[in-house]
């Protein structure tokens, strides 16, 4: 018995439909004879869904207790009896409640399509497991019902149920999802439009992934060359030169022509040793790619050419972007370069942009990590120049009726010597030195066309000439070889000086710099293995690359850093030369390994004691501040109910009063407390939309007495983009400060003005202002300035202010009041679809 097929619909949020498609499905298969059942179902009394159950087969529902309380669940053993060739399981991603088969319901299905029966279900993408901390800073909301990423790619189809959010918040509007009780709660949280609209891409992107991996494993099943342009795919060509930057904007230029274009920078490595671009230069290539929306990939080939256009192809790109060559003209008789190549073999199914940039022409200079190694051509030019070269100055010179002499011949001798040297180094030119004095004994000391000498001093002459030939090939080998080390010395200085700098800075995550490591050397994958003791098994605590090393004996190197730590690579065996700089960055990798902990450890203990801090001053405010007010509205309540007291009617308003002011005194205490929790918790999420100043700051001012406050506010001011209601509540927190500490007949003005892009709300008053150095402690929770008596307030309403006023994009600070007193400015950004307008009248009302 095979395996069941596996099918899921998947949406974006509650209410697109999702159960709906699925019984419409059942529906279809049923008409064309499939035997098919509804396993589990919940319809959430939405009667459009529970009208689609008519005329389907429902398995009864197991019912389980749990802490006194009746629950059921899907009874997996009557579905497994039953054998029905399709079923239906709704909600992918549920708890089964404790006591059941499995503890969560894809485990179900697991079961299911093991015992070959086809299952349709359902899925919202915010419970995808990888998404979790993604979709928690969106909604705010944290999913505690997961299912695993690979559970649902293993699903031989998904089918995305999309629908707009104006349209889903119409449908929940309309009471189609939720009860009417719930509507408004839920369309002023979680299905706010921003919400939903993130939700929707995050839904679209993840099946566009999964829809690039199906094509690719498509292609690689048929064996299908050839490129399919589905979509943009751009790769840029990386040098690790400074031209890199101009190919990436360039490229993501082109990849903003067309709907979901995508960039991918590569960088192609040989693989004999340390590569030959900067590091540092890569690194800032790579930052720049990533920042705009591209990815970096390093591939090791050492015929660069194919291994670029092979990775374009790997990937299914349309283009291939890459700069004009740097050489020389000269340069251009050992081949036509990078650039030509790729574009002469690309095909007509792979464009080639060759990019002009500030750098053609000037040469690459000096290697800057590999050094100065010969190449394979360079060696191959030496011998021809030591060897050949020789012998066709001989017929040149055997055949040309020209009497030079004997000096002149071995000079022009000497010449192919120092080529051959200059190209190939020291065994080349002692071979021509060799050759050619066997030459000049043979065709131009007399007797000629005989190896003996008749005149001594052509013996003194040939044998200077040797010696001359072994020196200058000596002295200019050497010189090479000093160039060499002297490349790759500084080649090493500049990697270990960067790397060095980037760590103490710590600029550098472990991954990072792992993948630099990967780069540097041209390895396939890199992996950080420890241990606890000799005998504990080995851990990864990071890797890069594809197939990472889990064990040491198993890398092709295997650097060890201390005791229990060792740095994994895999790909080629390093040469001696190269190790050293490799223990270097080992031992930087675990300096970083411990700093990532000693940060993790260090911010727990940071949480913990502002935690610790904020509970301390909460339960004082608590055992203070609450309780004043808390004990005022006790003593009127209990003088209202006292028996033995006639109050009259002015006494017991006056009571009465005091107990609506205690009551409101409490309001907007415990208000600003919860307030502070949602900001220190990160849940204060705005609803950003376009409003006039003027429609908000007078609503602020509720909490204050009348003609306390002075509204200067032009009714000009261009539109703000905020979030009317946590406005609201900084202006008045502001507000009611400025009241709170002003002198007795002063008014507190509140004015407002456009500059440049922003608006600016100033909260003026005449109170004894707060010193340079305190500025910023006021905005700290439970903070109170000077002798502020213990009843005014627990010290949240500015800290509540500045938190609101930075979540919307604003900022609130403090100035002293020219001639005394404190001035509060809070600015907001201008909404971008208004411009200022000039300045006109202004409106001035009194409160």
């Amino acid at each position: 018995m095979g395996r069941g097929k596996f099918r899921i619909y998947l949406g974006a949020a509650p209410g697109v439909g999702k159960t709906y498609a699925m019984l419409a499905e059942a529906h279809r298969r049923v008409e064309r004879g499939t035997d098919c059942v509804v396993a589990f179902l919940e319809h959430h009394n939405r009667p459009r869904t529970e009208v689609m159950l008519h005329g389907l087969e429902q398995i009864a529902r197991k019912e389980l207790e749990y802490r006194g309380s009746a629950f059921t669940e899907m009874d997996v053993d009557a579905v497994l009896v039953r054998h029905p060739q399709v079923a239906l399981v709704d909600e992918l991603a549920h708890t089964n409640i404790p006591g059941s088969r499995n503890a969560k319901r894809w485990q179900d299905v697991e079961e299911l399509l093991a015992a070959g029966i086809d299952v349709i279900s359902t899925v919202n993408i915010q419970h995808l497991e990888s998404l979790g901390d993604t979709v928690e800073s969106i909604t705010g909301v944290r999913q505690q019902e997961t299912v695993p990423d690979e559970v649902v790619r293993r699903a031989d189809q998904i089918e995305l149920v999309d629908m707009s959010p104006q349209a889903l918040r119409r449908r929940m509007a309309h009471g189609n999802i939720y009860k009417a009780d719930k509507v408004d709660a839920a369309l002023s949280n979680y299905f706010r439009p921003g919400n939903l609209t993130a939700l929707r891409e995050l839904a679209l992107l993840w099946v566009a992934d999964r829809v690039d991996a199906y094509l690719t494993e498509y292609r690689s099943e048929h064996r299908v060359s050839k490129i399919w342009g589905s979509r943009e795919r751009i790769v840029v060509g990386l040098t690790g030169g400074p031209e890199g930057r101009t190919l990436i904007r360039r490229a993501a230029r082109l990849a903003e022509k067309g709907a979901g274009g995508e960039v991918l920078a590569v960088y192609i490595a040989r693989s004999d040793g340390l590569t030959n671009a900067s590091p540092k230069e890569l690194a800032v290539q790579r930052t720049l790619v990533e920042d705009l929306g591209g990815t970096f990939h390093h591939v090791i080939g050492d015929d660069v050419s194919s291994a670029l256009l092979d990775f374009a192809r790997g990937v299914n790109a349309t283009q291939i972007v890459l700069g004009v060559s740097r050489r020389r003209g000269w340069q251009y008789v050992f081949g036509p370069g990078v650039g030509a190549t790729v574009a002469r073999e690309s095909g007509p199914d792979l464009d080639v942009h060759l990019i002009t940039h500030d750098e053609v022409g000037k040469g690459r200079g000096l290697p800057v990590a590999r050094g100065a190694r010969l190449g394979r051509s360079r060696i191959i030019g030496g011998w021809l120049a030591g060897v050949v070269g020789p012998t066709l100055l001989t017929l040149l010179l055997t055949n040309v009726d020209a009497e030079l002499g004997l000096a002149n011949d071995m000079l022009l001798f000497l010449t192919l010597t120092v080529a051959a040297a200059l190209l190939g180094g020291l065994l080349p030119a002692l071979a021509s030195a060799a050759f050619g004095s066997f030459l000049l004994n043979y065709y131009f000391t007399p007797p000629l066309h005989r190896l003996t000498i008749a005149d001594p001093k052509n013996i003194v002459a040939l044998v200077v000439f040797f010696a001359v030939a072994v020196s200058v090939a000596s002295v200019v080998d050497l010189a090479a070889r000093r160039t060499h080390q002297a490349a790759r010395l500084r080649a090493e200085s500049e990697i270990l000086s960067f790397l060095a700098g980037s760590v103490l800075r710590g600029e550098t995550s472990l991954e990072a710099l792992l993948e630099r490591i990967r780069e540097t050397f041209g390895m396939q994958s890199v992996a950080l293995l420890e241990r606890e003791s000799d005998v504990a098994p080995w851990t990864c605590a990071g890797s890069v690359g594809p197939q990472p090393c889990q064990y040491p004996e198993d890398a092709d190197v295997d650097m060890p850093v201390g005791d229990h730590m060792a740095l994994a690579l895999s790909g080629r065996v390093l040469p001696a030369s190269d190790r050293r700089i490799l223990a270097a960055f080992a031992a930087q990798a675990a300096v970083v390994l411990d700093r990532q902990r000693l940060q993790s450890e260090a911010d727990q203990a940071k949480g913990l004691a502002e935690g610790n801090r904020i509970r301390t001053a909460l339960l004082a405010a608590v055992s203070h501040d609450l309780r004043t007010p808390l004990a005022g509205i006790k003593v009127a309540v209990s003088s209202l109910r006292s028996d033995d007291v006639a109050w009259s009617e002015e006494d017991q308003a006056e009571l009465l009063e005091a107990i609506e002011e205690g009551a409101d005194r409490l309001d907007h205490l415990v208000g600003n407390l919860l307030d502070m929790s949602r900001l220190q918790t990160g849940t204060v999420a705005p609803l950003i939309r376009e409003i006039d100043v003027d429609e908000v700051v007078p609503m602020a001012l509720g909490g204050v007495p009348e003609d306390s406050v002075e509204l200067d506010i032009p009714e000009t001011l261009p539109m703000v983009a905020v979030d009317p209601g946590l406005l609201e509540r900084s202006v008045a927190n502001l507000v009611e400060n400025a009241v709170k500490y002003s002198p007795a007949g002063e008014h507190v003005l509140v004015a407002a003005s456009a500059m440049a892009d922003r608006v600016e709300v100033r909260v003026v008053d005449r109170g004894p202002g707060v010193p340079d150095e305190a500025k910023d402690r006021i905005f700290e929770p439970f903070q109170r300035h000077g002798d502020a008596p213990r009843g005014a307030g627990v010290g949240l309403g500015l800290a509540v202010a500045r938190g609101f006023t930075e979540a919307m994009g604003g900022t609130l600070t403090a100035e002293d009041t020219p001639g005394g007193g404190l001035t509060m400015v809070l600015t907001v950004p201008v909404a971008s679809a208004r411009r200022a307008l000039p300045s006109g009248p202004t409106a001035t009302a009194t409160s």
